[in-house]
């Protein structure tokens, strides 16, 4: 195992703007960014907390792909979202796209950076400590 960081940049605007990348690699450690849904083809915002959650999650399972792990490997998620009623909805897709896996959860409800937004998800994830989804 290596402690050497590798980046992994995904080109959006706020990786450039705050000088951050999309996720960082210690060794199996891979932590991820807070993601919003946004579009990746379109930059768009995508309608509604639901749609917007997968999309994040989307964002989300590409770069752990390109990191050589995937969903399955997640140990912790960080929900942040600014309406407390839109918990239950977020909550619905969090078990539905990594419930399987168990990782722990925090959820806090704050104003968010990015205009629109109304989830933010943030990961940390031990490459190779999970089982993929059969």
């Amino acid at each position: 195992m290596t402690n050497r960081r590798t980046h992994i940049f995904s080109g959006s605007i706020y990786e450039d703007m705050a000088g951050y990348a999309r996720a960082v690699l210690v060794g199996d450690a891979i932590y991820v960014s807070g993601t919003v849904g946004i579009d990746p083809e379109t930059g768009a915002l995508a309608d509604g907390v639901v749609n917007q959650t997968h999309a994040a999650f989307d964002t989300i399972e590409a770069t752990l792909v390109e990191a050589g792990s995937g969903l399955h490997d997640i140990v912790r998620v960080r929900v942040y979202a600014p309406d407390p009623a839109d918990i239950a909805a977020i909550s619905g897709v969090l078990k539905a796209r990594v419930g399987f896996t168990r990782p722990t959860n925090t959820t806090v409800c704050t104003a968010l950076a990015v205009p629109g937004a109304r989830v933010e998800l943030e990961v940390e994830v031990m490459r190779g400590s999970g089982t993929p989804r059969g």
